[in-house]
């Protein structure tokens, strides 16, 4: 089946060939070539190609993949070389900059457009994610310091989350953007608290819930900001995983405000973000289109400003490089399911996540993203902070 999109009526800059010749210069600075055999050069089937990508930057090379405009057998290592190369600072973005100076002007994480990234990515299907994720079901970072496997990799991570906490029987936990529900059922099965978990899909809560059977676990359907008015419970601890990204630079303070106010004087806040490696604008604009709409990364030092005045700082711990593995595992989970999607949702899609998870790989490869839990208390703990064996 050829699924490659008409190229749309552009104004000409230049013509075909000049263009795909500054295009190869470029690629040849990252060691990688048009036509090659190696499996991160890249195969074009459509001469359009490179003004898209010469003129729309990510956006432009995105499309071109999922539109089956160019071809490349190891996305991961392609990005990882393009990024480490410097590349993406060569190539013009439009939307790009359009994204910046919306997102400094609006907010774009307002509580109107909060449902949109429930309903276009985390309600595609639960049987969706759950062949695609570990037996929890957690859509973020693993921690694989002395993981083999996925399933590993994911309860070492709760587990840190548990212990970097300190839970202790009859606590009460709080975790903001809780997915499918799985820190909040490992919390209640393995350290004996009582958790809610607040997520804004209604398919997430609905599974959150069924998976949760008896233990001490209550999902609540709703955004963040409704902590603010529909809860008066003080909790001892509070998580939120792979949440922030959703939470937007105009909201950071107000985000850190309300889980203060859940937290008890003598609580711990662990925060588990991606981020970036500098301010500004952390959308990218394929990503904004096609994955996560009013997404956002912050840096580090926006985290830290939204925290001054509200928390102390207790601990930071990046394990960026581990996403790497977590992608590659969530691919070939993908890849294996495939089949049994693939008349639901269409070549196209499969292009589109297969290049998802393989660019982010390459992303957190070459450095480019992080991930960070930083662990923030209230008013200092007494004595200092003791991050546990990690």
């Amino acid at each position: 089946m050829d699924i490659r999109a008409t190229p749309q009526a552009t104004p000409q800059a230049l013509p075909i060939e000049p263009r795909l010749e500054r295009f190869r210069r470029l690629l040849q600075k990252a060691d990688v070539e048009v036509g090659g055999q190696r499996p991160w050069d890249i195969q074009i089937h459509d001469p359009e190609t490179a003004r898209r990508v010469l003129a729309h930057g990510s956006l432009g090379f995105g499309d071109s993949y999922v539109d089956g405009w160019l071809d490349c057998a190891a996305i991961d290592v392609l990005v990882d070389r393009l990024l480490r190369a410097g590349i993406q600072d060569e190539v013009s973005s439009p939307e790009a900059l359009l994204l910046a100076i919306e997102s400094r002007l609006f907010n774009r994480q307002s509580l109107a457009r909060a449902w949109t990234v429930a309903r276009e990515h985390y309600d595609l299907g639960n049987d969706l994610f759950k062949a695609i994720l570990d037996p929890h079901m957690v859509y973020s970072c693993g921690y694989w310091a002395a993981a083999s496997d996925l399933a590993g990799a994911q309860e070492a991570k709760l587990d840190l989350i548990c212990r970097k906490l300190g839970l202790k029987p009859g606590m009460k936990l709080l975790d903001i953007g809780c997915g499918w529900g799985g820190l909040t059922r490992f919390a209640a099965e393995h350290y004996s608290v009582e958790c809610t978990g607040l997520t804004n899909s209604r398919e997430q809560a609905e599974r959150a819930e069924q998976m949760a059977g008896a233990l001490p676990v209550h999902i609540l359907l709703g955004d963040w900001r409704c902590l603010e008015t529909d809860i008066d419970t003080r909790f001892d601890r509070i998580a939120s995983v792979g949440m922030f990204e959703h939470v937007g630079h105009a909201n950071y303070r107000r985000f850190l405000e309300t889980a203060r106010g859940m937290l008890a004087p003598d609580g711990l806040f662990l925060l588990h973000t991606i981020g970036k490696n500098k301010r500004g604008c952390g959308i990218d604009p394929w990503i904004e289109k096609n994955i996560f709409p009013n997404g956002e990364l912050p840096s580090l030092g926006e985290i830290a400003d939204a925290c001054e005045g509200q928390f102390v700082i207790e601990d930071v711990h990046n394990f960026g490089p581990d996403y790497d593995r977590t992608l590659m595992a969530w691919h070939r989970r993908f890849e294996d399911a495939w089949p049994a999607f693939a008349e639901r949702y269409g070549e196209r899609f499969h292009r589109m996540w297969r290049y998802y998870l393989l660019s982010c790989a390459g992303s957190f490869r070459a450095r480019h993203n992080q991930l960070w839990q930083l662990v923030l208390s209230p008013d200092g703990v007494p004595g200092g902070y003791r991050r546990p064996q990690v």
